[in-house]
């Protein structure tokens, strides 16, 4: 459903108005939705590429590892893309 079809079933004439609903409901929905976010660790292992996830991941947020040589601190890795092209992935 689009703004204007939502303006025109609720009545409304304020584009910003309208917009400024909808944001209200998703903070609304996101606020009252029971989200629930779990951390999991793994050892890393020299030579292993691939990991198991757990089966009900919705979504990964980050990604991060323990840094021994620098105080023991978790760094966050940024996630690569992968390229395709007509050959396939690379």
């Amino acid at each position: 459903m689009t703004i204007l079809e939502m303006m025109e079933r609720s009545g409304a004439d304020s584009t910003n108005l309208t917009v400024s609903w909808i944001r209200d409901a998703f903070n609304m929905i996101e606020s009252n939705g029971g989200d629930t976010s779990k951390v999991k660790k793994q050892d890393l292992v020299s030579g292993t590429r691939d990991y198991n996830l757990p089966a009900d991941l919705m979504a990964l947020s980050s990604v991060s590892i323990l840094d021994t040589k620098d105080g023991n601190k978790y760094k966050r890795i940024s996630r690569l893309q992968r390229m395709h092209n007509e050959s396939g992935c690379k």
